[in-house]
């Protein structure tokens, strides 16, 4: 059967490489985010998980089980049924010089169909593991530098089912942080969740105590044609959630070091042509700069408890897996990825990995409050990035969706979020010296994409 095998030294002990690939989050930070894969089920500890998941395009079923555990060396999984006649998993944790290690990843594959499956199918499968993993490797790597060493905190989420949520928790899992998820159902036995209802009022308040941090991205999606109703979800969802947790934590007696509370760079209209904004400058026209106003407004009973409180503005997220990306790739895909409207309006984008490790550094920084821009470095007009996409995907980029088109289909939400946008800059996030992973448009879409 062949065999493949990937190799990558790492700046970490073997002890460290270990803890990551054994933390409940690992699997989802493996998993590439052009392809994830949908988890049916899983049961027992590490040493001995079962995994049930659903893969590739058809969602083929796959059952996989750790075996031959030993801490701090190796690991194995097998496939226990699924779409090859075999596959065998070896992780293998290495010493390497000076407190660094190596991580061999060794794969044994048979595919189905014997002599003939192997001669079609070897191509293939060779190339989807390679790209697999470099992918695997590059993420191990960058979170492992990204997450640093810090001790290990308790860590409160809010939103973590959302787009930016979900790939946050595991993050902070692999950094060794307790996380607590707070959620509007009742907890699991033995989970680490803790139970909401920002619209009923209502939170458990003791169950906050001693938390060291707060991380709150819960919020109504923006991306939909805006009813009456829909703009007043949009607003409260933002403003009683805060405004809840907020005075919560004022009220705590041993309250978290920090509250780091999103925000988004619509706070600076959509009108603002050319000009770039920076953390200081002033909030924009529009019903977006409004809501992100009242949003950030809605956190200062912490502030006045001496709760250090950040904002941080976000961007528009790269995520494969959602949002706008998720949205444009499959016309891009059909070569009709071309500009919105004109085209010329600025786009503030930001990678997905610097969404997460950002909002870490804006915990582990002090001196850090108020807003922070968390944005690339390089924001572009929007005809750039359908440009640069059409680029990535190897598809032309010129079929326009017209203005008039966009606010027929989406009213006001279409002329704020599609036809307009702000060229905002991630001042302070840069003076503070947090390094980007993915400062450069084409870079990020590349790594989402695995192109």
């Amino acid at each position: 059967m062949p065999v493949y095998t990937y190799a990558s030294p790492l700046p970490v002990s073997r002890q460290r490489l270990w803890e990551w690939h054994a933390s409940p989050g690992a699997f989802a930070r493996l998993a590439p985010p052009w392809d994830p894969p949908r988890i049916v089920a899983q049961e027992g500890d590490f040493a001995h998980r079962r995994v049930t998941m659903e893969v590739g395009p058809l969602r083929m079923r796959w059952v996989a089980q750790h075996h031959d555990a030993v801490p701090g060396e190796v690991f194995y999984d097998r496939m226990v049924s699924g779409p090859f006649a075999a596959w065998d998993h070896e992780h293998r944790f290495e010493e390497g010089p000076a407190a660094s290690s190596v991580l061999v990843d060794r794969l044994t594959v048979e595919l189905p169909g014997g002599a003939l499956g192997r001669a079609l199918g070897e191509p293939v499968i060779r190339r989807m593991l390679d790209r697999m993993f470099a992918f695997r490797h590059r993420r191990t790597l960058e979170d492992l530098v990204s997450l640093g060493a810090i001790a290990p905190l308790r860590i409160a989420v809010t939103g973590a089912t959302g787009l930016v949520g979900s790939h946050l928790v595991p993050y902070l899992q692999g950094g060794g942080h307790t996380v607590h998820r707070l959620v509007r159902r009742k907890p699991a036995s033995g989970s680490t969740d803790l139970p909401w209802d920002p619209a009923a009022g209502t939170i458990d308040a003791a169950s906050l105590e001693g938390v060291d941090a707060v991380i709150h991205l819960a919020g109504e999606n923006v991306g939909a044609r805006w009813t009456a109703a829909r703009r007043a979800a949009i607003l409260e969802s933002r403003v009683a959630g805060t405004a809840l947790l907020a005075r919560t934590l004022a009220g705590l007696a041993r309250k978290p070091r920090v509250f780091v509370s999103a925000s988004a760079v619509g706070f600076y209209g959509y009108d603002r042509g050319d000009a770039a904004c920076d953390d200081s400058s002033a909030q924009g026209r529009g019903y977006l700069a409004d809501v992100c106003r009242a949003w950030e407004a809605a956190a200062e009973p912490a502030r006045t408890a001496g709760i250090r409180v950040v904002h941080p503005r976000i961007g528009v997220v790269l995520s494969a897996e959602g949002g706008a990306l998720a949205k444009q790739l499959l016309p891009a895909r059909m070569g009709a990825g071309g500009p919105i409207g004109t085209g010329r309006q600025w786009l503030s984008w930001i990678a997905m990995d610097d969404v997460l490790a950002g909002l870490v550094h804006l915990v582990k920084h002090d001196e850090l409050k108020g807003p922070v821009n968390l944005v690339s470095p390089h924001p572009v007009p929007q005809r750039t990035f359908a440009r640069t996409l059409g680029h990535v995907l190897g598809r032309p980029a010129v079929i326009p969706l017209p203005a008039f088109a966009v606010r027929a289909a989406f009213g006001e939400m279409g002329e704020e979020v599609l036809l307009g946008g702000q060229r905002a800059l991630p001042t302070t996030l840069l003076g503070s010296g947090y390094p980007f992973l993915r400062p450069d448009l084409e870079g990020a879409l590349r790594s989402e994409l695995g192109r």
